[in-house]
């Protein structure tokens, strides 16, 4: 498992995400989150399975305010799946991998 996921931020947002040319799975999270911890290596685990299909990222809400707050994100851990610019999908609270890695194969 050699790739691991991007760290999104507010600054990289735009270029990492909104202009990527293949679809985006964004892991919104925080450090003091526990769902968002035991969510960890199952995003860890995706961004291997979808090498070079997908990209997966994680953005820590407590260091990127900006963006969550764009997205309505008041919830996490939040996944957001990005196509061409736009939110094709949305899974909020953690998830099982099956069922993540379901929405992003319908994008890819």
């Amino acid at each position: 498992m050699s790739n691991s996921p991007l760290v999104i931020t507010d600054e990289n947002f735009d270029t990492d995400v909104m202009k990527a040319d293949k679809p985006v799975l964004v892991d919104f999270w925080a450090t003091w989150c526990g769902p968002c911890r035991a969510l960890a290596p199952v995003i860890d685990e995706l961004a291997s399975d979808f090498e070079g299909r997908a990209s997966i990222g994680k953005m820590d809400v407590d260091s990127n305010r900006e963006t969550p707050s764009k997205f309505g994100i008041r919830g996490i851990p939040a996944l957001l799946l990005f196509k061409d610019g736009q939110v094709v999908g949305q899974l909020v609270g953690a998830q099982p991998k099956a069922k993540i890695s379901e929405l992003i194969e319908k994008h890819v």
